[in-house]
């Protein structure tokens, strides 16, 4: 079998153990079973073919078993883990991917006889660390020593628990022992986590979610919030097997019951659920604001050379027409909009830092999960002066990620040594202000610190998930990201808090929303729903062109807060949309009586008078409109076209020739033909129909048909057939030549 078979049989198999056909999934698992031949899971398999049969056996005789639910649920999750470990092997021996590859090779190239013996040098370190800390700068080149074999373990260590199909009998003992809180290494706790996340990710396994959860209580916070965020992932991918596994069940409703855990998830869902605006934001500094800086740098530097700037009462004043040239360009908009991004948490560095990811530290995967540790000696030499300032810079700074704080300091090294002083001073200057502004923020609000370290965590998965040299390989945790509200865990942890209604908003203000429209309608069912709810539902519907369910929201919103202009003038645009008019027109109306002589429900209401065929009515309101705007260019266009299919052709001209004396558009020129058509100036029309051919691209069909469209005007205004005919073949000729 190859690897893409071996993949689908085992999604089918799961498949049919979710809906209840074991017959059909013990002969596909057959399939897998005999592919392996492996001994002891072949007796496994049929000893669990064999109970199954028995249960069928007391079923048809009629024995009633109370426990025959549990039996059968338990069943199906040992099905669940013989496929998920045949999958295991036999993609092993077939799969080319990156991960798999590594799965082959990795136990031959560790550093270690058993991981007994890891353990046991990992914390020979940190002894002997301790030891010559009091002993240095004597006893530096046997730090360095030291240093060196303890970075190489680390490598080992994540392969372990990140490749491992089984997590047995040492291995588990060692998780547990480098989680106590005792041991002295913070490095391998947070890459412990990181492993058994890719772990699971790859492969569901029972025992090895168990041990995550442990770490989810974990008293170090960076671990508990890795492993917090790891399991959002690993619930919503394997949401459909958690209720064939009580154990985990019923450790997830002792989870849901510590507030601060489900404040940290809560925080955590909705930084997952942000991740869906990197992406954007990425695109838009590549495509919209790093070009626009290109274009305008030279316009910048000219300035800059042209002032004469060295003069000494003038040497520190910024030129003002730098900023005119950055507004007048739209960058300055575009910055403001990621700065305020960046306020809300945003991942705005994406972009830059995926073009810093090429060094040779990042050809180890495991490096790619670490915490920022300046002792690390690819990053060392930058900190070797011990300078607090800058250390305070780095280990104190919550916008950049560890991966790219590794980036940096890699691309610092490059640097000549001359930039880097520059660069130092800069850190002293803004070090101790960045202290500052982490003390306010952590008094102000406690739940920050545990907030950054999960962002942090989010953007390093994000960086490898998207731009690992084999991320392709790797199935994307970030595809996931909308999926989290419809887990039995977000469930568990929305009874009884406001998490649901809080992701409902977020989903809303970021403009997901189909997202928004399942959560909002489950919070209807579930209480007493309050206009705001029916409106925003309606808007989500509104903007995901599902009018009629919009319609009914805004009508419900209507029934609880009567009278509310927004909620009226919304039901208005719905009905005006479904083509009722008539309703459209009476809400129109209404909102006019709320709120008196506003511009666009004047228009609207004009609108729907055409759209009924009452042209006349609708030019008494144009009329009324341009007594306070006569100078409205959108009434001008609107009042031309209702006379001229109200077969007024005097006025209709007379607002056209105001349309054209500004600036008009191809649809503008197009009425300017038909107008001038009307008052048989035919070489007029000719002319105004080709300028507007012009601004088409010369889409000579599109302006036929246009024409075509609107023949019925055209005829009631006195042109017969044959002319519409002879005026449109002999534009067709003009353009040909």
């Amino acid at each position: 079998m190859t690897a893409s078979q071996i993949d689908s049989t085992y999604k089918a198999i799961v498949g049919l153990l979710q809906t209840g056909k074991l017959k059909l999934a013990f002969d596909k698992t057959r399939m897998l079973v005999n592919e392996l031949q492996w001994g002891d899971i072949n007796d496994q398999f049929e000893e669990m073919l064999q109970n199954y049969r028995f249960m069928l056996q007391y079923f048809i005789a009629g024995v009633e078993d109370p426990d025959r639910k549990v039996i059968y649920n338990k069943l199906i999750a040992k099905l669940i883990n013989i496929n998920a470990l045949l999958r295991e092997e036999l993609m092993m021996r077939n799969a080319t991917s990156f991960e798999f590859t590594q799965k082959r090779y990795f136990p031959h190239k560790l550093h270690f006889s058993s991981t007994a013996d890891l353990y046991d040098s990992l914390l020979y370190f940190h002894q002997q660390k301790a030891m010559l800390d009091d002993l240095l700068p004597d006893a530096e080149k046997e730090a360095k020593r030291l240093r060196n074999n303890f970075e190489k373990l680390l490598p080992d260590l994540f392969a372990i628990f990140w490749l491992n199909t089984r997590i047995r009998g040492d291995e588990k003992r060692v998780f547990q022992q480098i989680l106590q809180t005792s041991y002295p290494g913070n490095l391998e706790k947070s890459l412990l986590i990181s492993a058994l996340t890719l772990n699971l990710w790859r492969m569901f396994d029972e025992e090895k979610l168990l041990l995550l959860l442990d770490a989810c209580t974990h008293e170090h916070m960076a671990v508990r919030q890795r492993a917090l965020v790891g399991l959002c992932f690993i619930l919503t991918k394997h949401n459909s097997l958690m209720p064939y596994y009580p154990a985990v069940r019923n450790r997830l409703v002792v989870l849901a019951d510590e507030t601060s855990i489900v404040e940290s998830l809560k925080n955590i869902m909705l930084l997952i659920i942000g991740t869906t605006d990197t992406d954007r934001i990425t695109k838009k500094m590549k495509e919209e604001i790093l070009p626009e800086v290109m274009k305008i740098s030279p316009m910048i530097k000219d300035k800059f050379d042209a002032e004469t700037l060295m003069k000494s009462d003038e040497w520190d004043e910024e030129n003002p027409e730098w900023n005119e040239i950055l507004e007048q360009s739209g960058v300055a908009d575009k910055l403001q909009e990621l700065t305020e991004l960046q306020m809300e948490g945003a991942d705005v560095y994406m972009s830059t830092f995926s073009m810093l990811k090429n060094f040779p530290f990042f050809n180890e995967t495991a490096h790619w999960f670490l915490t920022f540790d300046p002792d690390f000696s690819a990053v060392h030499e930058l900190f070797e002066k011990n300078d607090k300032s800058i250390l305070a810079a780095f280990l104190n700074n919550s916008v950049i990620c560890n991966s790219d704080k590794y980036s940096f300091c890699l691309s610092a090294l490059q640097m000549p040594y001359s930039q880097r002083d520059i660069m130092s001073r800069t850190f002293k200057a803004e070090a101790e202000q960045l202290e500052e502004i982490n003390k306010d923020e952590a008094i102000l609000n406690p739940d920050l610190a545990a907030r950054n370290i999960a962002r942090q965590y989010i953007q390093d998965l994000f960086r490898f998930f998207r731009i690992h040299p084999h991320h392709t390989d790797f199935q994307d945790m970030f595809n996931f990201s909308l999926n989290i509200h419809e887990t039995g865990f977000f469930d568990l942890l929305a009874s009884g808090s406001d998490i649901k209604m809080q992701v409902a908003e977020y989903y809303f203000t970021k403009k997901l929303y189909p997202q928004a429209i399942v959560l909002f309608s489950e919070l209807i069912e579930e209480q007493e729903p309050s206009a705001a709810l029916y409106q925003k539902i309606g808007f989500a519907y509104q903007k995901n062109s599902q009018i009629q369910e919009a319609l009914d929201a805004y009508i419900k919103s209507d029934m609880i807060l009567p009278d509310d202009i927004w909620t009226v003038k919304k039901i208005a645009l719905c009905f005006r949309l479904t083509g009722n008019y008539e309703k459209a027109l009476e809400h129109y109306k209404h909102a006019d009586f709320l709120k008196p002589h506003q511009y666009n429900t004047k228009m609207q209401i004009a609108n729907c008078l055409i759209g009924l065929n009452k042209h006349k009515e609708a030019l008494h309101i144009y009329a009324d409109i341009e007594k306070t705007d006569p100078d409205n260019e959108k009434l001008w266009k609107a009042i031309s076209w209702c006379a001229f299919v109200s077969k007024n052709i005097h006025q209709a001209d007379y607002y056209m020739e105001k349309v054209l004396s500004n600036v008009p558009d191809a649809t503008d020129l197009l009425n300017a033909g038909h107008i001038a058509f009307c008052r048989k100036d035919r070489a007029r029309a000719l002319k105004y129909y080709q300028n507007s051919l012009e601004l088409r691209d010369g889409n000579l069909q599109l302006i036929i048909d246009q024409i075509n469209k609107d023949r019925e005007f055209l005829i009631l205004n006195g042109i017969s057939p044959d002319e519409i005919s002879l005026l449109s073949d002999e534009l067709s000729f003009h353009t040909e030549q």
